[in-house]
């Protein structure tokens, strides 16, 4: 017996889920950022860390790699929600979608984990690459399944 039931559609719940895994690291670089973030100027903070001489260098990295890990998440954000919308108006099975946007969530959080606490340690690169090409395959697979069934 499943903790869900696969046969009631989730994806769309997922949509908001996966926009808040893209939006959370860059609230994260922020509140490690402190008075490098000027909230008129957002886009500045970048430079502001690197300039910043009071700021060690491992907290830098890691505030430049929420920011690139937020980037990251827009970039591939908008892909995902065509491929759950073209998924379910195809008429793909409903637990096949939920797999995939289950699967799509769950490679958001583990890249978010690698690379936000875990590339300190250059051997980890090679996962976190891993688990994004996990996430990309599952949106294509989506929309692979709905051109199938069109």
């Amino acid at each position: 017996m499943s903790f869900i039931n696969l046969s009631q559609n989730y994806s769309f719940y997922a949509l908001p889920l996966a926009w808040f895994l893209s939006f959370a690291p860059g609230v994260y670089s922020k509140s490690l950022a402190g008075k490098n973030y000027d909230l008129a100027s957002p886009r500045g903070l970048i430079e502001n860390v690197l300039k910043d001489e009071k700021l060690d260098k491992p907290t830098k990295n890691k505030i430049l790699r929420c920011e690139a890990a937020a980037a990251n998440g827009a970039e591939t954000l908008n892909l995902f929600v065509a491929s759950v919308i073209a998924a379910n108006y195809a008429g793909v099975p409903v637990e096949t979608i939920n797999k995939l946007t289950g699967l799509y969530l769950a490679t958001r959080v583990a890249y978010n984990v690698t690379y936000i606490f875990l590339q300190e340690n250059p051997s980890f690169a090679p996962v976190r690459t891993i688990v994004w090409n996990v996430g990309v395959v599952s949106w294509v697979t989506l929309f692979v399944k709905a051109g199938n069934r069109l």
